[in-house]
């Protein structure tokens, strides 16, 4: 895998960066729509590429990609070309109405995004009223008997200690439930030294993980862990640019969903040529599949088991990619932050919303 795959196992598209929501930790700062995204025709080209690569399945978000007005039309091109979804939501859209039309359709898989088991610790991050929304579309999917959607919670140090809870939120729905990492890009570069979780609460979670890891979906966010003990569920090392990819609303090609950054461009499904082309013959991806250099971690005898953590991580906190991970669980990345002033850098594009002068300030 290493050397890249013909097509990617799992392709991250998002749809649109506009989102009724403003999350603190919004990876691709989403709020305003561009008017550049893709046209519908040109999202449904995109599916007949993917479906003659023979990509399995595609990861759908945003911004709130429900807002599309499109939105059906797209997932139900997808499904109709033997293309799996499966779409993040912030629930907003799922009314009784759409939770039927959901329900109906084959080959669909639903996250609904939470990031507290009350309200206080989730509105915190995701906005006044958030948590009861995504309640409602949850009970909405249950009513119409949708299956086994699922919840998925980015951890942070403030809903650490409710992972047994998420879990029995979960198994109440007979949902499963997907705990992912917070990265420090978006607008998650000005709260992730608030929000990540500390290194005692790493252990933690290492040890929640070993304990119910192989009924708790994680997406590969914890391989960094792996030098704790006993290597966790999952693909052991970083698939930017050899398994995983993502394109943007703009059709913009990224090597990773957790790096929109010019850095890690590397091309255009309306160039010539298509995804087909970037995936296959980018200068970057190609640079991605070489054998990487150990860099400082070379004296490290914990590398083969985290095989250096999150490039995306590390590149938002600036530090070197061939260095320590930020969390990393022997300290290393933590020395490396203090002993120099990192340029860190930003994601490349910003579509907040302006925030009103009478907005009350979110609590971290």
């Amino acid at each position: 895998m290493k050397r890249g795959l013909d097509a990617p196992i799992c392709l991250t598209w998002e749809l649109t960066y506009a989102c009724n929501l403003q999350c603190i930790h919004c990876l691709s700062s989403s709020g305003q729509r561009d008017p550049r995204e893709l046209t519908t025709a040109q999202a449904k080209d995109v599916i007949d590429e993917l479906h003659d690569l023979q990509v399995f399945y595609i990861n759908i978000g945003g911004g709130e990609p429900m807002i599309r007005r499109d939105f059906f039309d797209i997932i139900t091109h997808a499904v109709d070309n033997s293309i799996g979804v499966k779409f993040s939501t912030n629930g907003a859209y799922i009314d009784a109405e759409n939770a039927k039309r959901l329900a109906a359709m084959d080959y669909l898989d639903i996250q609904i995004s939470l990031d507290g088991t009350d309200r206080a610790t989730n509105d915190a991050v995701r906005g006044t009223g958030s948590f009861d929304t995504a309640i409602a579309a949850m009970d909405n999917l249950a009513r119409t008997k949708f299956g086994p959607f699922k919840i998925s919670v980015v951890v942070t140090r403030h809903n650490v200690a409710q992972l047994d809870d998420f879990k029995t939120l979960a198994d109440s729905y007979g949902a499963q439930l997907r705990i992912t990492r917070l990265r420090p890009a978006g607008r998650g570069a000005d709260t992730w030294h608030e929000l990540h979780p500390t290194a005692e609460q790493q252990v933690d979670i290492y040890r929640w993980l070993t304990a119910h890891g192989e009924n708790v979906l994680t997406g590969d966010s914890f391989f960094h862990l792996n030098a704790l003990g006993p290597p966790l569920p999952g693909l052991n090392l970083c698939g930017a640019g050899r398994v995983v990819c993502l394109i943007d609303p703009l059709g913009d090609v990224y090597a990773c969903p957790f790096v929109l950054h010019d850095e890690f461009r590397a091309g255009s499904i309306l160039d010539r040529g298509g995804f087909t082309k970037v995936w296959r013959e980018s200068a970057l991806f190609t640079s991605l599949r070489e054998p990487e250099s150990v860099g400082a971690c070379a004296s490290c005898g914990s590398y083969d088991a985290c095989q250096g953590g999150c490039m995306a991580a590390k590149f938002f906190t600036g530090l070197p990619l061939d260095g320590p991970d930020p969390e990393c669980v022997r300290g290393h990345g933590g020395e490396l932050l203090m002993a120099n002033t990192p340029n860190t850098p930003r994601t490349t594009s910003n579509h907040s919303r302006p925030v009103s002068l009478t907005r009350k300030p979110i609590r971290v």
